[in-house]
């Protein structure tokens, strides 16, 4: 059976912060997204797997180093985009999260949100940008041969479970 949506995973300790940015990014993203809440880096490591597609990590978790279970999840499945989010604005916090394979780093605060959705938004249509600039067609080229594609292995899926 093939997934709706990218799989999301939310993990931070504060369950304010985890409750407005799930109900923002699903009113933001609806389908699109499978999100999941974890409250400790260990929970999260426990689930992630080849079908994790983004990770939006505290740096500060109770007792545990971001950029530690940051490695862990990378070790796990290398190509998961992984958001840092911090209280903090230290800058070599932000270059370590990106050294060891963050896609970006978030200040938690007024505007994290909107900067959040936007990331996501790129992650998602990455795959109509590679097609633009592969095919030099248009965006409403490449969603019809994503759109294309995307139903035809449906129905061949189908059509193999059938035989």
């Amino acid at each position: 059976m093939t997934k709706q949506g990218m799989n999301l995973f939310i993990v931070d300790d504060d369950k304010l912060v985890i409750s407005d940015l799930k109900i923002y990014l699903n009113y933001r993203f609806g389908d699109d997204l499978n999100i999941s809440t974890f409250c400790d880096g260990e929970s999260c490591l426990e689930k992630v797997d080849k079908d994790t597609d983004i990770v939006i990590l505290d740096y500060f978790l109770n007792g545990e180093n971001g950029v530690e279970i940051l490695k862990k999840i990378k070790d796990i499945n290398p190509k998961v985009e992984v958001i840092i989010m911090s209280s903090h604005e230290d800058i070599s916090l932000a270059i370590q999260s990106f050294r060891n394979g963050a896609s970006d780093y978030v200040i938690k605060g007024e505007g994290a949100l909107k900067k959040i959705k936007k990331i996501v938004y790129h992650i998602i249509t990455e795959p109509i940008r590679i097609i633009i600039k592969e095919f030099g067609v248009s965006k409403y080229m490449a969603i019809f041969f994503l759109t294309f594609a995307t139903m035809g292995i449906v129905v061949g899926y189908t059509l193999f479970l059938m035989k």
